[in-house]
């Protein structure tokens, strides 16, 4: 089975459509549908129409339960502006949707152990990247039986093997983080246990446009998907 590993979509429906396009037989989200991207709810009408199990994102549980995301400092203005502008337009079923999102999710598959979520296994806020330490990246997943981790949270896209877990990171749909413009995915195979880390283009001035003409600090927003990080 081919699953399509999606995370850190931020309200770009064109990004979004893009990755579902990729031949997959099953979709998990590692989370944070919300923020940053002008169609949120398009977002997450999408998954709901689909059935395709997500994980909340700090993010996510910002605008859910109107608290703070956690966000560095650098985008914490973006964050709670964009965040104002989500809960304005999200109506009564997609808020609930976000509200009702699990921490995580565990899967078995051909005898593989499966763990989904957004930050760690700790907490949506913590983050692991490539170049996070070894030692910090045990502390993490220590409690955790599993043979292979997915987290978002951090828009790199990675594979790393620690002792023997295996963690990925699809990388970011709607808000790439690591100077590539292209939004972010992959696919896992259930049976070979490979990971194909996958790029993919999409109608970015569409995305441009909307956001020019709904959100606050449009060009700032903008900027960051014309420069990917």
């Amino acid at each position: 089975m081919r699953v399509l590993i999606i995370s850190d979509i931020h309200g770009n429906k064109e990004a979004l459509d893009s990755v579902m396009a990729i031949q997959h037989d099953s979709v998990v989200c590692l989370g944070d549908l919300v923020d940053y991207g002008p169609s949120p709810g398009e977002c997450i009408d999408l998954l709901r129409r689909e059935n395709i199990p997500a994980i909340r994102g700090n993010h996510d549980n910002a605008v859910a339960f109107g608290v703070e995301c956690g966000c560095g400092y650098e985008y914490k203005h973006l964050s709670i502006a964009t965040r104002e502008y989500t809960v304005k337009i999200l109506n009564d079923a997609q808020m609930d949707f976000l509200r009702n999102l699990p921490m995580k999710l565990e899967w078995k598959e051909n005898g593989k152990k499966l763990y989904f979520t957004h930050g760690s296994p700790l907490s949506f806020y913590d983050y692991i990247k490539p170049d996070t330490p070894e030692e910090t990246v045990k502390e993490y997943i220590k409690n955790v039986d599993a043979d292979f981790i997915f987290i978002g949270h951090s828009h790199l896209p990675f594979i790393r093997k620690v002792e023997d877990v295996t963690l990925i990171n699809p990388g970011a749909v709607g808000q790439p983080r690591d100077g590539d413009i292209r939004a972010s995915c992959a696919v896992f195979d259930t049976e070979t246990s490979a990971t194909k880390l996958i790029r993919i283009e999409y109608d970015m001035e569409a995305v441009y446009y909307k956001i020019g003409k709904n959100m606050p600090h449009a060009d700032e927003l903008i900027a960051i998907l014309k420069r990917g990080k």
